[in-house]
């Protein structure tokens, strides 16, 4: 990482904007990701999921389904981006604990469509809120465009540490 300022940063390095340069962003990045990843995997599973033994994994596809509501599991695949094998041991396994129902798809009766168990909605809802809670304290003071800019951060540095890993 370089310690020198470049255009638009003051002498002391810092944004002339009193902003944060990139050296500093990047460090602050750093050090903050593993605290965000340790909270988010500490979140607790509310009581009435807890004996079903669901790790964080199965939270992205418990979210799908409460948001987006019933899906094919090559639906679901993708949004995941994981391979519809993988999701289908997922489902599989939520399904034997009764978090999701597997269904026919009346339109073919091929595809599988999976939906969130009326009984768990609920505690799923519950298990989500803690951090919807968190994103919309940090985020509802910002205008539409730095909510934006947040979100395509996010995502650019989701898809950069997976093309570098």
């Amino acid at each position: 990482m370089s310690t020198e300022h470049g255009p638009g940063e003051g002498a002391d390095g810092r944004a002339a904007d009193d902003g944060l340069t990139a050296d500093e962003g990047v460090r602050t990045m750093l050090l903050l990701m593993p605290r965000l990843v340790g909270r988010a995997k500490r979140t607790p599973v509310p009581e009435a999921l807890r004996f079903l033994d669901l790790a964080p994994r199965h939270l992205s596809l418990l979210a799908f389904l409460l948001f987006e509501g019933p899906l094919t599991v090559n639906g679901l695949a993708a949004r995941l981006e994981l391979a519809p094998t993988t999701v289908s041991l997922m489902v599989g396994e939520l399904s034997q604990k009764g978090v999701v129902e597997r269904g026919e798809d009346p339109a073919d009766r091929r595809r599988t469509i999976v939906s969130l168990a009326e009984a768990n909605r609920r505690a799923v809802d519950d298990w989500l809120a803690v951090g919807a809670r968190a994103w919309y304290t940090a985020l509802e003071p910002l205008s539409p465009a730095e909510r934006r800019t947040v979100v395509e951060t996010l995502l650019t540095y989701e898809r950069e540490v997976a093309r570098e890993g």
